[in-house]
């Protein structure tokens, strides 16, 4: 049996990141690969599992796979070397920090001349 759906992502935006949050339970972090090819973030796993059981009578052998795989494109604001991912609970969260000049600058005031 071959299993292949499509995470559910949330996207927000903080002053400095954004946040990417996908919802893949059952996997293990190990099974998750997260790569990034210019502005490309992919998000990926192929998980392969395979049960065998046999007696005198009879051989039982169950086996399945599971696969998903995201692609985004990054704004040019990402700071592409700090990106941050952790996956607890079934929650893959991946933190895309903006870069400085992307940050909103504090007000100012200017003084006429």
């Amino acid at each position: 049996i071959r299993k292949s759906f499509v995470p559910a992502v949330n996207v927000s935006e903080k002053d400095d990141t954004f946040l990417l949050e996908m919802s893949i339970p059952g996997f293990k972090k190990e099974d998750i690969s997260i790569e990034v090819d210019k502005d490309l973030l992919t998000i990926s796993s192929y998980v392969e599992t395979s049960n065998e059981e046999a007696t005198e009578q009879f051989t039982r052998k169950e086996f399945s796979k599971q696969s998903f795989r995201r692609a985004f494109n990054l704004p040019e604001t990402v700071n592409q070397d700090k990106i941050d991912a952790t996956y607890e609970n079934g929650i893959l969260t991946i933190a895309l920090p903006k870069k400085d000049e992307a940050l909103p600058q504090p007000k100012r005031l200017i003084s006429l001349k």
